[in-house]
């Protein structure tokens, strides 16, 4: 079998595909990756082989600069128009186009895409083939059908397809979730099948009592948002200097540990450091509240605090408050008083810290991501079958 997975946009939407790319590779069958040429090299460094959709990045390019400028307040409103612009008009056109030139190329048995990668549905539609979504939204409420139908229809009708009005476009196949099911809003525009498999996408994770210790605090804005969030760094750091814990700090790969200037001893600032390797020793996630790292500490058991700066971060800020799972803060006016006061708040909600460790005895009792790779075949077979 032959799996193209696609993906449109950052990091984070690959790194979704990945858990399922390396079993299906175990398996003894064929990958390939296709998504931005900017990310060719992160692609191949973890041994796929890379379909660029679009230019690479420059060899001369400068890194992207840190923006310091005054943040204005997060709305989730304008983020769901920003994503419709973004993926299903101009991100869908281009993967539609780009995808169903790689489908004709490299010819997959199968196509598995990530959730808001519009385009390659289409693609795999206009070809025949059979395509699997996973989600990669958590709370599932970014994507508003007023929004994107009629951009989706526009890039349909450029490829000969009818109009979708009841986008059954989006979950047309297989629907894979590395999300526990129960995090998923109830108020998500786009309802899953009934048969949608939630699987667990890293290692079982063993709950481990944590009494008696310094608490230990893990900070990131993630791997696209932390050179777009103003002063925000430096008000976190005011925060937690002031605090009993030790506070692992990673602020991405395009800003120096050095520039924020000496810190606390217990204070420690990386470019990066494995998500999995911090969350088993930690005991509270502070956060943006981007998917990913909202899984890590849905599936460590551990409370979060929430500083939502865009894309569904806003969306799933508003559903881990729902749930009782985080406590959130205005990334445009928190100050560095009220950040500390928060995570000391938090570390003391004895609540919040049992309802964590239920999401994660949920995430535990899920299948594996080996699981993936029977229903990826049995798709395969059922569209030859067809």
């Amino acid at each position: 079998m032959r799996v193209l997975f696609s993906y449109i946009g950052g990091l984070g939407h690959f790194y979704p595909l990945v858990p399922i790319a390396r079993a299906v590779v175990r398996a003894g069958h064929e990958v390939a990756v296709a998504g931005s040429g900017r990310l060719t090299t992160q692609v191949e460094a973890l041994g796929f082989q890379a379909l660029a959709t679009s230019p690479p990045r420059p060899a001369d390019e400068p890194p992207p600069m840190r923006d310091v400028a005054p943040l204005p307040p997060a709305d989730a409103r304008a983020a769901e128009l920003e994503f419709a612009q973004n993926f299903a008009d101009k991100g869908a056109r281009r993967h539609a186009t780009r995808i169903l030139e790689h489908c004709r190329d490299w010819q997959p048995d199968v196509v598995v895409r990530d959730e808001a990668d519009f385009g390659s549905a289409i693609a795999a539609e206009v070809c025949g083939l059979p395509v699997a979504q996973v989600l990669v939204l958590a709370a599932g409420t970014l994507i508003r059908p007023d929004l994107v139908t009629p951009r989706l229809d526009a890039v349909r009708a450029e490829h000969g397809l009818p109009p979708d009005p009841g986008l059954r476009m989006l979950t047309r196949g297989l629907v894979l979730s590395p999300f526990p099911p129960s995090f998923r809003s109830p108020a998500s525009p786009v309802p899953l099948p009934a048969d949608v498999c939630a699987y667990r996408a890293g290692p079982h994770v063993e709950m481990t009592a944590r009494p008696g210790r310094r608490p230990r605090i893990y900070l990131t804005l993630g791997t696209v948002f932390s050179t777009e969030s103003g002063d925000l760094f430096e008000r976190l750091l005011a925060g937690v200097a002031g605090l009993d814990a030790d506070v692992l700090v990673t602020v991405g790969h395009h800003i120096a540990p050095t520039d924020f200037g000496p810190q606390p001893d217990h204070v420690r600032i990386e470019r990066f450091v494995p998500q999995d390797e911090v969350l088993g020793r930690a005991d509270l996630v502070v956060s943006h509240g981007g998917s990913g790292a909202l899984l890590g500490a849905l599936t460590h058991g551990l409370p979060s605090v929430l500083l939502p700066l865009g894309a569904d971060q806003p969306h799933n800020a508003r559903r881990a408050v729902e749930l009782g799972l985080a406590r959130t803060l205005d990334a445009a006016t928190a100050t560095s008083e009220s950040i500390r006061e928060t995570i000391q708040t938090a570390l003391a909600d004895e609540e919040m810290a049992d309802r964590a460790r239920a999401m994660a005895d949920e995430c535990a009792g899920l299948p594996d991501v080996e699981a993936t790779v029977a229903l990826l075949e049995a798709l395969s077979l059922r569209d030859e079958a067809d």
